[in-house]
């Protein structure tokens, strides 16, 4: 595992203990979920 994704990896764990500080866990789950929809529809369109 690159010196990058070891960062990216920390950060959404950071980012996601955080949203639950703050009672945002739900809209965090939301967005990553259409945001993994989104990528998988453009990666069907250019395919």
């Amino acid at each position: 595992m690159s010196l990058k994704s070891k960062i990216y990896k920390t950060l959404r764990i950071w980012n996601d203990v955080d949203a639950v500080r703050k009672n945002r866990i739900g809209r965090r789950i939301g967005r990553r979920v259409a945001g993994k929809a989104t990528g998988r529809a453009m990666r069907r369109i250019f395919k």
